[in-house]
């Protein structure tokens, strides 16, 4: 029998023109499908637990084998569970992976419909939603038992009674980073952070995502960190915000007078940066990146040119620090006692007023876009074009007194 095998083999190479060093290398690749005994198996049971046949072969190795011609129909060898997907920043990764072959796992809580909008950006099947418990271990380890990738873009930028910075930010990150280095066969790991993270920031978020980056390199050392700025985009949270407290209120409050520095980041830009770092050989492994956009802003300049966007007249009244702080802290004092959400402004975070007293910068040497391949957006421009739903009359009517302002003209402040 094994003579009869090795003449078929042979036979094969010489029917197809193969070298043996090509036939070598189909062996290995056939290796990686074999079963990887351990003690829990799949979803945790005793038994065998078998690898993706397009996973690498050595264990630990960053570069995940593709197969086709990159479009969704194609198998990049990517099965990625993301946390988070359902929100601002998690459709445009789902939506970067699914187009280039990639079986996708959507953890979701609450809401059945809050995926429906995730399913079309795949190929038929890629795309597999599961209804999980951030707080159950065994729902987290079946969310991850056939994946290779787990990216984690699991955040909250308030405190409610359920859920706090430090567990959202920080022990949940712990956990996540826990059990895929427990489950043995997750070769990259993604933590998605903030930019300015810092044990020190005036801003409990920043010092809780700090905290996260610190323990998921504990526990996963080969983890890769991204810290991205604040993020632009269609579902955006602050120029979204803006424009719909001006249209409503006639103004626009600036904190500390506007003059806090910051770099806006497309969002597509930032889930761009994700996935690239997926498809290297290895090298983003064990680094953190800085995500900020290529241009510097002041909150002040960045409302410009909303207000120039929506067609409206800047108006703005200049709020100190100190009584910004003091108008949010009823509002942030309710958050965490009452159960129901709160009519007031959604501008008045109190955590992101202390985050506003700072700038928030990359770093000098920092690894960032560029490390990745990517030349980040502008923002003026199509990244800030969906800010024309907000323009009195529709996107092609409405007051044009913001676009004949000169650069010389000072908007009148209260």
């Amino acid at each position: 029998m094994q003579a009869a095998a090795a003449a078929a083999r042979r036979h094969l190479l010489d029917q197809h023109h193969l070298s043996p060093a090509s036939s070598a290398a189909i062996a290995a690749f056939r290796s990686a499908a074999q079963p990887a005994l351990g003690p829990q198996g799949l979803g945790g049971a005793d038994g065998a637990r078998y690898m993706s046949a397009r996973a690498p072969a050595v264990k630990g190795a960053g570069h995940l084998v593709r197969k086709g011609t990159g479009g969704r129909s194609s198998v990049s060898g990517i099965v990625a569970t993301v946390f988070g997907a359902t929100g601002f920043l998690g459709r445009y990764v789902v939506q970067q992976l699914a187009k280039m072959g990639s079986q996708v796992l959507v953890p979701f809580r609450g809401c059945e419909d809050s995926h429906r909008h995730l399913k079309l950006m795949g190929d038929l099947g890629q795309i597999v939603p599961m209804n999980y418990n951030p707080r159950d271990v065994n729902s987290i380890k079946t969310a991850v038992a056939k994946s290779n990738v787990v990216i984690n873009l699991i955040g909250r930028e308030y405190e409610t009674r359920n859920y706090g910075f430090e567990e959202v930010n920080h022990q949940m990150a712990e956990q996540l980073a826990m059990i895929s280095k427990e489950h043995g066969g997750i070769v990259r790991f993604i933590q998605v952070s903030s930019l300015g993270a810092s044990a020190s920031s005036p801003s409990r978020l920043l010092r809780a995502k700090a905290a996260g980056e610190e323990s998921v390199l504990k526990e996963f050392p080969e983890a890769t960190i991204m810290r991205p700025a604040t993020l632009i985009g269609t579902e955006d949270r602050i120029l979204n915000r803006w424009a719909m407290y001006a249209k409503n209120w006639g103004f626009l409050p600036l904190f500390g007078g506007g003059s806090t520095k910051f770099q806006p980041v497309y969002v597509v830009d930032v889930a761009a940066a994700i996935v690239n770092s997926l498809k290297d050989d290895g090298t983003s492994m064990g680094k953190t990146y800085e995500l900020g956009g290529p241009d510097i802003y002041t909150v002040h300049d960045l409302a410009e040119m909303m207000f120039e966007t929506i067609r409206e007249y800047p108006r703005y009244v200049n709020l100190p620090f100190p009584i910004a702080k003091a108008m949010a802290s009823p509002r942030e004092m309710l958050l965490n006692k009452v159960p129901f959400p709160l009519p007031t402004p959604s501008i008045f975070n109190l955590d992101q007023i202390k985050a506003l007293t700072v700038d928030n910068l990359v770093s000098e040497n920092a690894l960032s876009f560029a490390d990745l391949e990517i030349k980040p957006h502008k923002l003026k421009g199509y990244p800030t074009e969906f800010l024309v739903c907000y323009r009195k009359g529709g996107p092609s009517f409405g007051s044009t007194v913001s676009e004949k302002m000169g650069s010389a003209d000072v908007a009148p402040r209260f």
